[in-house]
């Protein structure tokens, strides 16, 4: 059994230390030009990568640093604890469970080594669309084989990074849902080089907060069929399998949010000195931001279960879609108490706190809606009646 303790190891405290102070190097004004342009982190990503902190979760036969989930959960905290938005690094290291796990030695030794070392960048996950949203059994992108290629029409929403990557995962059915018997057979999963791919159009879509977000259209888009990632029609299972390292990467990048609120919030109520004395010995602002340390501190050691039982391949559906949820909602709560904390201060550009909110409130709703975590739980762990 490896370790279940939730103190970190001595490794992973400099690790966590050493992304921190990498981190801080981009101060918050290139985070904050970076908003307001709507740009992609270029530098940081690059930086990050040639650190080897994107490879974390390669092995090291194919060039990466060999770690677990519990380390690559550490560098997203980091991140987005020093100011940073993670969501720019996430997806690289989620997106690569389902190519280790079941694409091909083939694949592997052709795409893994150059991840690594930065020459090719995935990034892009093409599952969601306009007209299915989670009901993911429901999407309606096509992949039709033809010889030894694949056509490919639909739709994606909601798919960030695909201008700033060089390869995309993507969801499709091969079967159509009236040939299968269950319907969540005839899915699968397509692992593809986007550049300079003809019949792919891709819109930017501005959104509330900096993550490169596109609507993807696929006009007889045609792509290898050695593109496919295992057997045909197998790949909503491959999908889910990769769902729990997603939740628990999502709440690492929520906790990282949260202190950056709290330490925040801290140092302006015992510094702000209002009617006489600090703000922050009024019980008004005082209590939320203890609160929402408790909160976080709950979070924490849920999402440190979740990422040590997958370590220890341990089953952690559970833990890991309890992790997304406390981290995400100890996000927002931290994000409030330091807002209210800042009064207008808060909703000031320079400050950070508008940015950050926005950021971390994504997460309340994707990559899975937290109603949608009640459900789950309320079906499959304490087994109520499905409520949808």
């Amino acid at each position: 059994m490896k370790d279940m303790t939730f103190t970190l190891t001595e490794e992973q405290r400099a690790l966590k230390a050493a992304v921190y102070e990498l981190s801080k190097q981009y101060p918050p004004e290139y985070w904050r030009e970076l908003d307001v342009k709507r740009e992609y982190p270029e530098a940081f990503v690059s930086e990050l990568t040639k650190a080897g902190y994107l490879a974390a979760l390669i092995p090291q036969e194919y060039g990466g640093a060999g770690l677990g989930m519990m380390e690559a959960a550490i560098i997203l905290e980091e991140i987005n604890h020093a100011g940073g938005n993670a969501g720019a690094c996430h997806a690289q290291m989620y997106i690569m469970g389902t190519v280790l796990r079941h694409g091909s030695e083939a694949q592997k030794k052709q795409y893994l080594p150059k991840i690594a070392t930065g020459e090719l960048r995935l990034q892009a996950f093409g599952v969601t669309e306009p007209n299915s949203g989670s009901d993911t059994t429901k999407l309606q992108t096509t992949a039709v084989r033809r010889g030894d290629r694949y056509v490919v029409n639909g739709q994606k929403m909601f798919i960030s990074r695909v201008l700033q990557s060089d390869l995309m995962l993507l969801l499709a059915r091969t079967t159509p849902v009236d040939q299968v018997k269950r319907k969540t057979d005839g899915l699968s999963v397509f692992l593809i080089d986007i550049r300079g791919l003809k019949g792919l159009e891709v819109r930017p879509l501005r959104m509330m907060m900096n993550h490169s977000t596109n609507a993807l259209f696929f006009d007889n888009m045609e792509i290898p069929a050695s593109s496919l990632i295992g057997q045909e029609g197998k790949g909503f299972s491959y999908i889910l399998d990769g769902m729990n390292a997603e939740r628990i990467l999502v709440a690492s990048d929520s906790l990282g949010d949260a202190r950056w609120f709290i330490e925040k919030a801290v140092a302006y109520s015992t510094q702000r000195v209002i009617f006489g004395k600090p703000i922050g010995a009024n019980q008004g602002v005082q209590f939320p931001i203890a609160k929402a340390h408790m909160a976080i501190e709950a979070a924490d050691l849920m999402r440190t279960k979740a990422a040590k039982m997958f370590d220890a391949g341990i089953p952690c559906g559970p833990e890991a879609n309890m992790a997304k949820y406390l981290g995400s909602e100890a996000a927002i709560d931290a994000g409030n108490a330091c807002m209210d904390c800042h009064g207008g201060y808060g909703f000031a550009e320079e400050y950070d706190i508008e940015r950050k909110y926005r950021e971390s409130r994504l997460y309340r709703a994707a990559p899975i809606n937290n109603n949608l975590i009640m459900a789950y739980v309320g079906e499959h762990v304490l087994g109520m009646p499905r409520s949808y």
